[in-house]
C-alpha cells in the first residue's frame, strides 16, 4: 500500500470566462438537441449525491463488471454525453455497465472539486457492483482523473479496482513534456498553449505536482493493471509513455499501444478515426483478458 495522501479543502473558484460559458453553452445544446454521436438506444440518468451521472449497459444480459468512465475537456469542458457512444460499444463489445459523472469543472470549481466528485462516484458504485469487477477509465482530463482514482484507492487500500483504460490521459500539469514541442504543429486539437491555460484554470496556483492533480508524481505502488492508448502525433504522447514506463518500474502490469498517425483521443471521438478501430479492438481484447 502507498502512503496516505492528503487531498487539499476545496477552493472558492472564479468566473467562467465569456468565451469558455458560450462553449459549454452550445456543448449543452448540442446534447439536448441529440446533436453529439450518442448512443444508440436511451441512458439512465440520475442524480447521485449532487453529482449528475449516466448509466449505459449492455444490449442484452447482466453486466459481468461495471466501469466508470470520465469525459476529457481540459477539467473546464466536456459533458457525460460526449462519451456515450463511446460507453455503449464497450458495454456491448464486453458486456460490461458504464457509468458516466458529469463532474464539477473549473475555474469555478479548481482541484480537487472534479477529483472529489469522481472519488464519490467510485465509492458508490464499488457499493452497487457488489462481487463484479470495478474499472475506472477516461480521456484525456478523464484519463488523468481515472488516473486519480487509482492512485487514490491504492493509498487508501480500497474501493478495490481491477483494472483502468486510459485514453491519452494527462497525468502531468507542469506541461513540461518534450511531445508538446515535438507534436506542436500535428496536435492541434491540445496545443501547448491551451494545456497551459486548462492546467491554470483548473489548478488556481495549487502545486502543479501533487500526486491527485498530476499523478505522474505519484507513488504508484498498488495500481490496477492498466491499458494506455496514445497517438504518437499527440501532445500527450510523452504523458501516457512516461506512465506506462513508471507503472512498470512501480511492479505494476501495463499495456501501452501508440497509434502512428492516430489524433487526440480518437478512440473516444468517433470509431471512424485513424486508430480508432485498432485501439478499440485492443481495449476489448484487454478487459477481456481482465475478466476471463
Amino acid at each position: 500500500m502507498t502512503d496516505i495522501i492528503t487531498i487539499p479543502s476545496e477552493r472558492q473558484g472564479r468566473e467562467a470566462p465569456a468565451d469558455l460559458a458560450e462553449r459549454r453553452a452550445m456543448m449543452a445544446k448540442a446534447a439536448e438537441a441529440g446533436m453529439l454521436p450518442g448512443p444508440k438506444r436511451a441512458t439512465e440518468e440520475e442524480v447521485i449525491d449532487g453529482v449528475r451521472t449516466l448509466t449505459v449497459t449492455p444490449e442484452s444480459g447482466e453486466p459481468r463488471a461495471w466501469l466508470l468512465l470520465l469525459h476529457g475537456g481540459g477539467y473546464r469542458l466536456g459533458r457525460p454525453e460526449n462519451d456515450t457512444a463511446f460507453a455503449e460499444r464497450l458495454a456491448d463489445r464486453c458486456q460490461i455497465a458504464v457509468m458516466l459523472p458529469a463532474y464539477r469543472l473549473a475555474p469555478e470549481n479548481p482541484f480537487p472539486a472534479g477529483f472529489n466528485d469522481a472519488w464519490k462516484m467510485l465509492v458508490e458504485l464499488s457499493k452497487r457492483v457488489g462481487d463484479l469487477p470495478l474499472l475506472v477509465g477516461g480521456d484525456s482530463a478523464g484519463g488523468g482523473l481515472a488516473a486519480a482514482l487509482g492512485v487514490y484507492a491504492a493509498a487508501k487500500g480500497g474501493p478495490a479496482l481491477d483494472g483502468a483504460l486510459l485514453y491519452s490521459p494527462w497525468v502531468d500539469m507542469t506541461i513540461t513534456a518534450a511531445s508538446f514541442k515535438d507534436n506542436a504543429e500535428s496536435d492541434t486539437l491540445f496545443p501547448e498553449e491551451s494545456a497551459k491555460t486548462a492546467s491554470d484554470t483548473y489548478m488556481q496556483d495549487f502545486d502543479l505536482e501533487h500526486p491527485i492533480a498530476s499523478p505522474l508524481f505519484a507513488d504508484l505502488a498498488g495500481f490496477p493493471p492498466a491499458f494506455i492508448n496514445v497517438g504518437d502525433i499527440e501532445t500527450l504522447r510523452d504523458d501516457s509513455q512516461s506512465f506506462h514506463a513508471k507503472l512498470q518500474a512501480a511492479g505494476g502490469k501495463s499495456e501501452l499501444l501508440v497509434v502512428e498517425g492516430m489524433e487526440h483521443v480518437a478512440p473516444v471521438r468517433g470509431e471512424d478515426l485513424v486508430g480508432s478501430a485498432e485501439s478499440f479492438e485492443a481495449t476489448v481484447a484487454f478487459v477481456n483478458k481482465l475478466l476471463g
